[in-house]
C-alpha cells in the first residue's frame, strides 16, 4: 500500500495541489528569511545609532519602510491567491472525454460504492473499496445518506464534502498502479476515524477483469451447507440489512455482501479480511466499533462455521 500523503501523488490532481503546496511553502520561507534579516539589521543599526527613535527622520524612515513591506506583501499575496483559484479551477474542471462514473455514498460508518452503466444488469455495488483504471479519469458522485461527510484520498485528489440532499462529484484519476488509502475527512460521530477506503488502481486489463467477477452473481451453496446457510442468512436478521445476488437477502441497510471475500478489509478499514476478524464482527460488532448500526448476533457453532464458509466463498 501506498503512505497515505497528499505530498506523494499519484495523478494529476493530487499533482497539482502538491505543486502549490511547494510553491506556497518556498515564498513562505523566502518571507521568512527576509522578515528575520531585516529584523536582526534594524536591531544592530539601532544598538549602533544614538539617534532618538522618536525624531521625525527616524519616523519618516519607518514609514517609508512600511509602506514597502505593503507594497512587497500584497502583490505576494495575490500571486498566491490566483495560483490558488488556478490549481481549484482546474481540479474542479470536468473532462469532456467519456468516464467512468462511480457514486459514493457516505454513511455512518461505511463507504457504498456503485458503478454506474447504462444496461441495469452491469452495474456493480460494492463498500468501502473503489477500484479504478490506471490513467482513465474517474467521474465520482458523492452523496450522503445520514450526515455530512468529507470524501479525501490524499495521493490522488483533494477533500470533497458529501452533503445530506446536495449532490457533489470531482475527478480522480491514478497514472500508476497501487493501493491509495483514503478516509472520512469530516468529523461525523463516534466512529469518524475508522471511516476508511482503498482505491484501488489496476492495469485496465486487471480492472476489466475485476468488474466482469462482480457482475457475476453469488455461488450458490450445495449440500447440507446449502440448507444450513439458507436457514441462517435467507431467514434470520442478515437478509434485513445485507444483500447477497443469487439468494433472498435483499436488505439495503448494510454493505452488498456478494463478494465480500474479495475484499481487503471488513468494517470500513477497521479489521483485515481474515476468518477469524469476520467471525468477530458477526458476532459481536458493537465491541470492535461501537455505535455501528449492526447489531449482534447470538448464532451457534455450527451456523457460525457454516455461514464463514459460505462467505469465504464469495469472491
Amino acid at each position: 500500500m501506498n503512505p497515505q500523503s497528499a505530498l506523494s501523488p499519484a495523478g494529476p490532481e493530487a499533482g497539482s495541489i502538491s505543486h502549490l503546496f511547494y510553491f506556497m511553502l518556498a515564498v513562505a520561507v523566502v518571507v521568512y528569511i527576509l522578515v528575520v534579516g531585516a529584523l536582526l539589521l534594524i536591531i544592530r543599526r539601532r544598538r549602533e545609532s544614538d539617534d532618538d527613535p522618536r525624531s521625525p527622520e527616524r519616523e519618516a524612515v519607518a514609514a517609508r519602510r512600511i509602506r514597502l513591506a505593503v507594497a512587497v506583501t500584497v502583490p505576494v499575496m495575490f500571486v498566491l491567491l490566483a495560483y490558488d483559484f488556478a490549481v481549484g479551477r482546474g481540479i474542479g474542471a470536468m473532462p469532456t472525454a467519456p468516464m467512468l462514473t462511480v457514486t459514493v455514498t457516505g454513511h455512518r460508518w461505511w463507504w457504498q460504492v456503485d458503478y454506474e452503466d447504462p444496461v441495469p444488469q452491469n452495474r456493480v455495488r460494492t463498500a468501502n473499496e473503489i477500484h479504478i483504471p490506471v490513467g482513465r479519469p474517474v467521474r465520482v458522485k458523492l452523496l450522503s445518506h445520514d450526515v455530512i461527510h468529507s470524501f479525501w484520498v490524499p495521493n490522488l485528489a483533494g477533500k470533497k464534502d458529501l452533503i445530506p440532499g446536495h449532490h457533489n462529484e470531482l475527478v480522480i484519476r491514478a497514472d500508476r498502479p497501487g493501493i491509495y488509502r483514503g478516509q472520512c475527512a469530516e468529523f461525523c460521530g463516534a466512529q469518524h476515524a475508522n471511516m476508511a477506503m482503498l482505491v484501488i488502481a489496476e492495469a485496465p486489463d486487471q480492472y476489466d477483469a475485476w468488474l466482469a467477477r462482480q457482475r457475476q452473481p453469488a455461488p450458490i451453496p450445495t449440500d447440507t451447507l446449502a440448507v444450513r446457510v439458507q436457514s441462517v442468512l435467507e431467514g434470520g436478521s442478515c437478509a434485513m440489512c445485507h444483500s447477497v445476488a443469487s439468494t433472498r437477502a435483499a436488505g439495503g441497510i448494510g454493505p452488498d455482501l456478494t463478494h465480500v471475500a474479495g475484499r481487503r478489509t471488513i468494517a470500513a478499514g477497521t479489521l483485515a479480511n481474515t476468518t477469524g476478524n469476520l467471525a468477530a464482527w458477526i458476532v459481536d460488532p458493537q465491541t470492535l466499533k461501537p455505535g455501528v448500526d449492526m447489531p449482534a448476533n447470538a448464532l451457534s457453532s455450527a451456523d457460525l462455521r457454516a455461514l464463514l464458509a459460505y462467505l469465504r466463498t464469495l469472491r
